[in-house]
């Protein structure tokens, strides 16, 4: 092998990688270096569906429902080991978080702009998020352009249209084509693959901010957060949020089948 080939290790950047867990406590708590990796590891993944949600809706703009309904499904998969990572911040005990937290202040999960980035892009946008971030400039930026970018619950009522099921701005004839669409599954087999991986990544997602909330009150208790806010108070708040609230509501109206 040639001297300068190119490495592992080069390649993924590990030395930098490696470089990157600094502990604020001093001595540094051994829980600390959990924390941060974990969350580190939060924020590559994040990175990694906005990828992947990013290029299902272009695709779905193109009518490529199949290969749009690939990418999410490999969205939920990553979500799926999300939820799966909650678990392992919960091998701390209390007074284990307890030992680090105040080095945290003001910082908060709240400002992790690629989450809030990957709500925009499903489709549960809030101006008043972009408002109240504390983020540098380019990220603010680049948060407000998610409000403008067409989101997956807008790129699945545009498909709607273009397939002649119901008309734009229709919100009772977008839920009668979705009824339609599970009704008559084997008509519309890719958009109900769709509908059914949306579902899901909406599921998964509140899957994990009901995880998240009992693990920080499993740690804090009703303690306010790190940023200033309420803390669990505030984190029950989110749990109604949903991405795609018109499939929810679709099964409602679904007829019961006759044996």
């Amino acid at each position: 092998m040639a001297d300068d080939a190119l490495t592992y290790g080069q390649y993924l950047k590990v030395p930098e990688l490696l470089s990157l867990q600094v502990c604020l406590s001093s001595p540094p708590h051994h829980d600390e270096t959990l924390f941060i990796i974990i969350h580190q590891v939060y924020e590559l993944w994040f990175r990694l569906l906005l990828h992947e949600v990013d290029s299902a809706v272009s695709h779905l703009e193109a009518d490529r429902v199949e290969e749009a309904t690939r990418l999410l499904r490999r969205v939920v998969e990553v979500q799926r080991l999300l939820v799966q990572q909650v678990r392992i911040l919960e091998t701390m005990r209390p007074q284990d978080f307890l030992g680090f937290r105040n080095h945290l202040n003001p910082a908060s999960g709240f400002q992790s702009v690629q989450f809030r980035e990957l709500e925009f892009a499903l489709g549960l946008k809030n101006p008043e998020i972009v408002a109240h971030l504390v983020a540098p400039p380019e990220q603010t930026q680049a948060l407000r352009a998610r409000l403008e970018r067409l989101s997956v619950r807008e790129a699945l009522e545009c498909l709607l249209v273009r397939k002649g099921l119901c008309a734009t701005g229709d919100h009772e004839g977008r839920l009668r084509a979705l009824v339609a669409v599970y009704e008559r599954s084997e008509e519309f087999k890719d958009l109900n693959a769709l509908c059914e991986v949306l579902i899901e990544t909406d599921e998964c997602l509140l899957l994990w901010r009901s995880h998240h909330i009992l693990m920080v009150e499993r740690m804090i208790g009703a303690k306010r957060g790190t940023g200033g806010s309420e803390g669990v108070g505030y984190l029950r708040t989110t749990l109604p949020k949903q991405a795609f609230p018109d499939l929810w509501q679709a099964r409602t109206l679904l007829a019961d089948q006759r044996p």
